[in-house]
């Protein structure tokens, strides 16, 4: 049997091309005795990586290429030879990609060749009619370096084709190579290699005709298969180009940029010289022993592992924001970085926490340190700009973040190719839904479809293979890359879908397997509710505070009274249902207890049962002990129970003498070993070195069985520190002035767990006084007025932002010229501010004209009469009888409020059907609260909120809404599945239960669910669902 290597192989990260993933590809690839793979992707490398890491697990050799489309010109594959090619490749495909402006899609001309692309391997993939000009140009530009490519698939024309070829190839002096052409690593991946086909023309599959493969011959064919259809010289020349292509991904090489070091320096001495200056502003009274030690044993860390490039470009990206007046702050393990803290990149100070160098960088890790900074999110993009001027685009681009299929888009995908009528697939995304777990028979019939119909069988099979597929590029979220050198010498960059944004073909899983620094600019909405909160009250309440001045004393007893009662919507991190159970029973009452509670509501603490034992502790309910008075150390902080991932690498280094980067690997084995194992290594050495300490066996697996617990945890303390403080200094500015913290949370939309309504009248409930918008005296954002009867002496006054259909740019028009004189009547207003008929109708609706043409019923008849003015006329509309109509009703008000602003200030929609309500027993929430526990009950409210956390095991909870307050429903996995429609769908719900009240939480747990939702009428209630 002949030797083979597979030249010419698609992977689906040529989105809807290839139907087999890298994994896939290259286990059938050693399956069949392959000595190597060529992954090929259309003029793109996204998927590499994927195939670097199957290469390594497979033992299959990993041939880097790349499969091009030439404008009016041939077919080629490029394999990459040696690092000159890869370079070569890299350059072609950014410039094939940049130079068109359709997403996805790529453009290169034959000028791209002409330098015959050194280091590169030619495949000439010749098209069914044969052109001898094109290879003789590819042999022109590649000379021995250039193979004609022959692929066999079964056709009735295979012995004809080989031998027009081997003739072919004589004339032009070329040699053959087989090759496959591969798009699926199986046959059977057929029938979804012919629905990815037909979505990517945008036709069925019934329509494709020709465009489809005529059989199911391209996958990775077994060598017995190959040697009976090629000759056995084409087979074994596949392996000779394979020998030749040496090239591999780990010879690339990464340096950090180094033009911020001034002349006379070097990069460790301006680190050195930036992080003294750091000091003397930190610690003005002298720094303290701790701090300078973890200092010098953190830089003489950074100098070896050669970092300091890279905290010296933190630190001007940090610096710019700040001279713009832009909040940021690091978190994430970057926060248990003394010298970050020093530098202004971090907030949390070494001398209050303890802080854990490994956790961020080790001399035994050969992996780039993470830095995460959030930015206001309004202002994010400055800073994105600023880095692409400072670099160049050719130097920075952000990471990509593959968009892979979910439920809804697999079965859209699939049922739209297999023909299924649009209403039929609408009904079909339903059941699949964001729930891939629960697709049964009882929801296809639900909505009417049949499951015993082979069509929907199929789509829904096919719909479950798709699941997981790579389906394009999209931008991560702020990680950038920058290089010393063009990145497209690294890797391929292409035009993001946003203007003036530049992207990587690899994202940020690929970056750290590739050991890439990236530094991540993230934006934080509450950081743009803040700065814009205390510019609101050095505006209106003459107070010039900030952050640091807030959080610098953390100790304000109000503050803490206010999150003990779970009365934390719209502040940060602890605003969740979950966060709201657990504050009445946790009761924060310093900086600390903040900080293990933005933690301990995550997979970590919970599913290594660690929750309870803290809080049984913490209330003095069970006596606090340690694993040992070595460990003591350890965990005193939190009551001798583990709930961060420093105590967890601490509890290593003390207990079983780990070092710093055995520690690290242990929390990095900790937060994959659910998905990929690998945790099981440690245990004999955990325990091994515990027993030499003479610790017991059985407390020595008592703790590995603590430590596998934390599962997929993956929050160190360092990072809830840093989000404790802005999430106590947003709970700061609520408690404090609650009209302003509003205000600006309305003007940071969108943001948070909560809608503008919710937001609203929890406010309302605080007694701040809310006003709706008015053309009088609205602007685009919401304002302050002064209101002595409202908490904090100012009401708000809602502005045309909250109104939907109106632009912020006829907003801000409207405004001007209204400042310069009022408006005297609805034309006017029309005229001087130039409203189209869309925003007048957009502003009637939103009872925006009541102040000058009175109810929403006679404002739009003003807007009615108004008609298109011509220069002869001037702005006058002719003048009619005042004509006399009756004012809208409650009902109708409250329809067009929720319809045009989603909130109303008129009585609350489920008031107005309370009567209604009664009928059918449903009791209010103020009636709820006087319940006693366990008591069986039937309420009812708006449903505002759907989440379903990681760690509920399957529980949904579901915030309802009435005209007294929220109602916390809590609708376990076997009630969602046998009422899944009302469940997912319902806008008023009705939920039958248990009233349980504990340690000041309240709960339904619901056993039936009902939909009241007709009792709404055409309501435009909106919820947040699985957010």
């Amino acid at each position: 049997m002949n030797d083979y290597a597979e030249l010419h192989c698609l992977s689906n990260f040529s989105f809807q091309r290839g139907a087999s993933s890298a994994q896939e590809l290259f286990e059938r690839a050693k399956d069949c005795g392959y000595r190597a793979l060529a992954i090929t992707d259309e003029c793109s490398l996204a998927g590499i990586v994927r195939a670097l890491e199957a290469s390594q697990e497979t033992g299959v050799a990993l041939i880097v290429g790349a499969e091009f489309q030439i404008e009016n010109g041939p077919k080629l594959v490029l394999l990459c030879e040696n690092l000159e090619g890869y370079e070569s490749m890299c350059a072609l495909i950014t410039r094939g990609r940049r130079r068109v402006a359709e997403k996805g899609t790529y453009r290169v001309t034959r000028e791209d060749f002409a330098d015959g692309l050194p280091g590169t391997l030619a495949l000439w993939v010749p098209a069914m009619e044969l052109r001898q000009e094109e290879g003789a140009w590819v042999r022109s530009l590649f000379g021995e370096r250039a193979w004609i490519v022959v692929e066999l698939h079964r056709g009735p024309d295979d012995a004809r084709r080989l031998q027009s070829l081997e003739a072919l190839g004589q004339s032009l002096d070329m040699p053959l190579v087989a090759a496959g052409d591969v798009h699926m690593h199986v046959r059977r991946r057929r029938t979804l290699q012919d629905v990815l086909t037909a979505t990517r023309h945008r036709c069925t599959v019934a329509e494709a005709g020709a465009l489809l493969f005529p059989n199911g011959e391209r996958h990775l064919r077994r060598r017995e298969t190959l040697s009976a259809i090629y000759p056995c010289s084409l087979m074994e020349e596949s392996v000779r180009i394979a020998e030749r292509c040496t090239f591999q991904l780990t010879e690339l090489k990464y340096r950090y940029p180094a033009e911020l070091v001034p002349e006379g320096q070097t990069a460790i001495s301006w680190l050195r010289h930036l992080t003294e200056e750091g000091v003397r502003w930190r610690w003005p009274q002298g720094v303290t022993p701790k701090a300078r030690k973890l200092i010098d044993d953190e830089l003489a860390l950074i100098e070896k592992r050669e970092y300091e490039p890279f905290f010296l470009t933190v630190k001007d990206i940090v610096d710019f924001a700040r001279s713009q007046g832009i909040l940021c702050q690091g978190r994430g393990s970057a926060a248990n970085s003394a010298v970050c803290f020093a530098l202004g990149v971090t907030e949390v100070n070494p001398d209050t926490h303890e802080l854990l160098l490994e956790r961020f960088i080790s001399v035994e890790r050969d992996e780039a340190p993470d830095i995460d900074i959030d930015f206001e999110h309004e202002r994010r993009e400055e800073v994105i700009q600023y880095i692409y001027r400072k670099y160049g685009r050719e130097r920075a681009a952000l990471a990509a973040t593959v968009i892979s299929y979910r439920g809804k888009s697999a079965v859209r995908d699939v049922a739209r190719a297999l023909g299924l009528p649009m209403d039929q697939v609408d009904l079909l995304a339903k059941v699949f839904g964001w729930d891939r777990e629960n697709v049964l028979e009882d929801n296809l019939r639900e909505h009417g479809l049949d499951p015993d119909n082979p069509l929907i069988q199929r789509i829904c099979r096919l719909a479950f293979e798709l699941l997981d597929f790579p389906r394009h590029l999209s931008q991560h979220v702020g990680g950038f890359v920058i290089f010393d050198q063009p990145l497209s010498r690294l890797v391929p960059v292409e035009n993001a879908a946003m203007p003036d944004r530049t992207i990587i073909q690899w994202d940020k899983d690929d970056l750290e397997k590739m050991n890439l620094l990236k530094v991540d600019c993230l934006a934080l909405g509450m950081l743009t509710c803040v700065r814009k909160c205390l510019d609101l009250l050095r505006s209106h309440h003459g107070r010039d505070l900030s952050m640091a001045k807030i959080g610098a004393d953390p100790t304000d007893k109000d503050t803490y009274e206010m999150i003990q009662n779970a009365d934390t919507i719209g502040v940060f991190q602890i605003e969740s249902r979950a966060q709201m159970a657990m504050l009445p029973r946790h009761r924060p009452e310093k900086f600390y207890d903040l900080v293990i509670q933005v933690a301990i509501v995550r997979p970590g603490p919970i599913q290594g049962d660690m929750v309870h034992p803290y809080l049984r502790r913490k209330r003095k309910e069970e006596e606090v002990t340690y694993p040992s008075e070595e460990l003591r150390g350890v965990f005193e902080r939190t009551l001798g129970v583990p709930l961060f991932q420093e105590q967890v690498m601490k509890l290593a280094m003390v207990a079983a003498e780990y070092t710093g980067g055995e520690a690290d690997e242990l929390r990095r084995a900790m937060a994959a070993w659910k998905r990929h194992g690998g945790l099981e290594k440690h245990r004999d050495k955990l325990i091994g070195r515990m027993l030499e300490k003479n610790y017991t066996r059985e407390f020595a697996e008592r703790i590995f069985e603590q430590i596998k617990g934390f599962g997929s945890y993956g929050f160190p303390e360092s990072h809830a520190a840093s989000f404790a403080q802005i999430a106590y200094v947003s709970s700061w500015l609520k408690c404090h002035y609650p009209g302003a913290f509003l205000c600006a949370l309305l003007n940071a939309q969108p943001m948070g767990f909560y809608a503008p309504s919710q937001l609203v009248q929890d406010a309302q409930r605080h007694g701040v006084h809310v006003r709706p918008v008015d053309v009088r005296s609205s602007h685009w954002d919401n304002l302050l007025e002064p209101d002595a009867t409202s908490n904090g002496g100012y009401a708000i006054r809602l502005g045309f932002r909250q109104v939907r259909g109106c632009r912020e740019d006829v907003a801000l028009r409207l405004a001007e010229v209204r400042d310069r004189m009022p408006f005297a009547d609805v034309a006017d207003l029309c005229a001087r501010a130039g409203l189209d008929a869309r925003h007048q109708e957009a502003l009637a609706e939103a009872g925006a004209l009541r102040g000058i043409a009175g109810h929403r019923h006679r404002a739009r008849w003003a807007i009615a009469g108004i008609e298109a003015q011509l220069p002869l006329f001037g702005h006058a509309s002719p003048e009619e009888e005042d004509v006399s109509l009756p004012p809208p009703t409650q009902a109708e008000n409250t329809l067009a409020d929720y319809a045009r602003t989603g909130l109303s200030l008129g009585p609350h929609p489920v008031r107005q059907i309370r009567g209604r309500l009664q009928a059918v027993r449903c009791v209010d929430s103020r009636a709820l609260r006087y319940r006693p526990h366990a008591s069986h009950v039937r309420a009812a409210g708006l449903v505002t909120q759907r989440q379903r956390p990681q760690t509920a095991s399957g529980v949904t909870f579901i915030t309802l809404e009435d005209e007294f307050g929220p109602i916390n429903v809590v609708v376990w996995s076997h009630v969602a599945a046998r009422q899944r429609r009302i469940y997912l769908e319902a806008r008023l719900m009705g939920v039958e239960g248990r009233w349980e009240q504990v340690d000041g939480v309240s709960h339904l747990i619901a056993h039936r669910l009902i939909d009241f939702s007709s009792f709404l009428g055409d309501l435009d209630s909106r919820s947040r669902d699985f957010h």
